[in-house]
């Protein structure tokens, strides 16, 4: 309960989910896709970005970040080595590319229609190559909550990333 600023007695705020536009699923294994629930009432909107009781077994965030993408923008191809990355797709209108590369699981290409539309948390693990592009007419914001410090402790270590945007003949294009 929150107090009524007007005469100091506590108010009653309920929360209206607000139904996420579709569920998002990928047959990559170990990407989770998870649809993000908007509770809106008279003041606003919230939405919870995550919860420990809620993330995938074994990933446990270490930092946080946000980035815009301007639109016509994308962000990779690239892939980790060791580090799983956990994305929130909150604004813009974005398209989220997933190859499937890693030795003994086949190959796959996916692509998921995410942001403001469709808010999802989106768990990508080691060797799974992602690249996202704006694909909409306004700035694109991303969040991260990667498993894994950028650069190592003190940003002394080497960054955990292989590019493939500057691959000559890559087959991982937007």
């Amino acid at each position: 309960m929150l107090p009524n600023r007007a005469t100091r007695e506590p108010r009653k705020v309920s929360f209206l989910p607000v139904p996420p536009m579709s569920t998002t699923e990928s047959q990559i294994e170990g990407v989770v896709i998870k649809s993000m629930k908007r509770y809106t009432d008279q003041r606003g909107w919230l939405i919870e970005l995550y919860r420990d009781d809620e993330l995938p077994e074994g990933f446990k965030p270490t930092m946080g970040y946000i980035s815009v993408t301007l639109p016509g923008i994308s962000r990779g191809p690239h892939e980790h080595v060791h580090q799983t990355d956990g994305f929130i797709f909150l604004y813009g209108k974005m398209e989220l590319h997933l190859w499937e590369s890693r030795e003994g699981k086949g190959d796959r290409h996916e692509v998921h229609a995410v942001g403001k539309d469709n808010p999802v948390f989106v768990t990508v693990p080691p060797g799974v190559i992602h690249a996202y592009k704006n694909v909409g007419e306004e700035d694109g914001m991303v969040l991260n909550f990667p498993d894994k410090l950028y650069a190592g402790w003190g940003k002394k270590e080497p960054v955990d990333e292989i590019r493939h945007e500057e691959e000559t003949g890559s087959r991982y294009k937007l």
